[in-house]
């Protein structure tokens, strides 16, 4: 399939008080139309800053895309005015944010909020943005929409909150949704109404997804391909069914035990020893080297590379170089 996105090379740095700290360095990945990938990690991975970085939006909190392009439908995004970027922003790329409630502005009623991106992207009147409103509310499942429109966040639940972000997200049928810890807030059972809708919604407008999550049983269900993110590198990419069953990364291996996704379900919890380093104090080489109990010398020379493990599978881990 050929790639709607394109990341190629990805480093995204912060400005602080003791110097720029590099959140994501050289992240590279595609997204085909129709797919949904998954990008995966811990805290502080950086997979959200990533994905917030394909439309600029860590510009307002002093991040800046240092290296690499963002090509979109083989338009680089960052080579794209304010002006321009508006007008890919919710129209052709929609994006659900992790907290609604810092999302949804307090002030505006929640038919406003929608129906304005109506009114910009597509030049409806505000009777038939209206219109539009209701039966985006209607089909994301809000009960009452003639009524809820007129309603602002607070007044809603979390689960209808995060509905009416997908609604928004969905107004102008985007080629790609950006999904950040789209159910993160919610209760288990909300969650799973959520994530059917979305993939419902995917299948109806043939929608490509980027779904940030740190739920595996959740990119089991849902996606085609997963990345995996560590300390704000990619350190492993392939298809679900390639990376879950045939896992190359200790790292990869650590997370999917830790979810109880492996063949050992009935034993222990396990954990990941060690903590995820801090970011002004980025091991040398192989930066889950000092956690990964067959890291070995050669770890701590420089960043591993990429290492091709089978078709569409790469990881970048030197233990991959030792396999028979």
């Amino acid at each position: 399939m050929s790639a709607l996105l394109q990341v190629e090379g990805l480093s995204v740095q912060f400005a602080t008080d003791r110097g720029p700290v590099r959140a994501v360095e050289d992240l590279s990945f595609s997204v085909a139309a129709g797919e949904t990938v998954a990008m995966v990690g811990e805290s502080g991975s950086g997979k959200s800053t990533a994905a917030l970085s394909l439309l600029r939006l860590i510009e307002p909190a002093g991040g800046q895309v240092s290296a690499g392009r963002i090509l979109f439908d083989d338009v680089d995004l960052l080579g794209l005015s304010s002006r321009q970027l508006r007008g890919v922003r919710g129209s052709r790329i929609g994006m659900i944010f992790q907290d609604p409630m810092m999302a949804l502005n307090p002030i505006f009623t929640i038919g406003w909020q929608i129906s304005e991106s109506l009114r910009e992207h597509l030049g409806l009147s505000r009777r038939a943005a209206r219109d539009r409103t209701i039966e985006l509310l209607q089909r994301v499942g809000i009960p009452a929409p003639e009524q809820r429109i007129d309603q602002y966040p607070h007044n809603l639940s979390g689960g209808m909150r995060q509905r009416v972000m997908i609604a928004m997200a969905l107004a102008c049928r985007p080629s790609l949704l950006i999904a950040d810890e789209p159910t993160t807030a919610l209760d288990v059972t909300v969650q799973a109404q959520v994530l059917a809708l979305i993939n419902t919604l995917k299948d109806e407008f043939g929608m490509a997804v980027l779904l940030i999550t740190h739920d595996l049983g959740v990119v089991w269900e849902t996606a085609q391909r997963v990345v995996v993110m560590y300390a704000g590198r990619k350190v492993e990419e392939g298809s679900v069914s390639d990376v879950f069953e045939r896992p190359e990364h200790p790292y990869t291996r650590g997370l999917l035990k830790t979810a109880r996704l492996t063949d050992d379900r009935a034993g222990p919890l396990v954990e990941i020893p060690g903590t995820v380093p801090n970011a002004f104090e980025m091991p040398h080489g192989c930066r889950f080297a000092p956690r990964c109990a067959q890291a070995f010398a050669r770890c701590e020379d420089g960043v591993p590379p990429d290492i091709k493990v089978a078709v569409g599978h790469d990881v970048a881990c030197l233990l991959a170089e030792r396999a028979p």
